[in-house]
């Protein structure tokens, strides 16, 4: 690592007051800012520690399930709030990564730092979430902006995340066997904000929602309304985990086991 100051405030108005200064890194869960930290392939002047401004916990209305950004994916898989409101979106947080990495993850760290394997912005964008920052509401569909880029600004700070309770929703990954980050991971939900398919792991450009898939299970919501459409690979990841081609078919696989998840 490179030398750098660390701040741990405990208010909002100062932690934004911090993340002014130049070249100033926001730390939440650190499982992506702490590997590259150790890597040297970011040297921040000033890390600022967001853990002191009580920005966790969840809140479950009729309608809404309400997270504060703060709050670890472990602690998102546990509750009985969340797991009877949408089971989907606990489930999704008990598969990310390994237990470690679950007891010191955020959700709010993972929207902003949207990497395009990880699996809340999936949620986020099937769902129809709000994302709640220090300024502003910023719907799911204008928050993603493409590979690790959102609608944030530099002196903004997620403070929660809101999610629309669906009527259906399932989240099913083809996990990397290592790392656990999804190959192509897959959320489907039918709900308030419509039918709706956001795929994550698979495309080039980050999470993206699949309109083709939409449409069909809007019609008729069965995995066989899905039989005969195919996902173009052009614009798809291709690695050493898996060609774009391979991409784009479990691109149907997945989400046709996620749609019988669902029921």
């Amino acid at each position: 690592m490179y030398d750098f100051a660390y701040q741990k405030p405990t208010s909002l108005a100062a932690a934004i007051s911090a993340l002014g200064a130049e070249d100033a890194k926001a730390l939440a869960g650190g499982q992506t800012l702490i590997p590259v930290l150790k890597q040297r392939l970011n040297k921040p002047s000033t890390v600022v520690d967001l853990s002191g401004l009580g920005l966790s916990g969840i809140t479950v209305t009729g309608d809404a399930v309400t997270i504060g950004a703060m709050t670890k994916h472990a602690d998102v898989a546990a509750s009985a709030d969340v797991k009877r409101a949408i089971p989907a979106l606990a489930a999704l947080a008990g598969g990310i990564g390994d237990k470690e990495v679950r007891h010191r993850g955020t959700i709010g760290g993972s929207l902003a730092n949207n990497d395009p394997s990880a699996c809340y912005p999936s949620a986020a964008l099937a769902l129809g979430a709000t994302i709640t920052t220090n300024k502003r509401a910023i719907a799911a569909d204008d928050y993603f902006q493409g590979m690790f880029a959102t609608a944030l600004d530099a002196d903004e700070v997620i403070t929660s995340v809101s999610f629309p309770v669906p009527a259906k929703a399932a989240y099913v990954k083809f996990k990397n066997p290592a790392s656990r980050y999804a190959m192509v991971g897959v959320f489907v939900a039918k709900g308030p904000k419509g039918t709706r398919v956001a795929i994550t792991g698979a495309g080039q450009n980050g999470v993206f929602r699949h309109t083709a898939f939409e449409a069909a299970l809007a019609a008729n919501w069965s995995p066989a309304a899905l039989n005969a459409i195919t996902t173009p690979a052009d614009g798809l990841n291709s690695d050493i985990h898996a060609s774009a081609e391979y991409r784009a078919h479990l691109c149907g696989v997945i989400t046709r086991r996620a749609v019988t998840a669902a029921g």
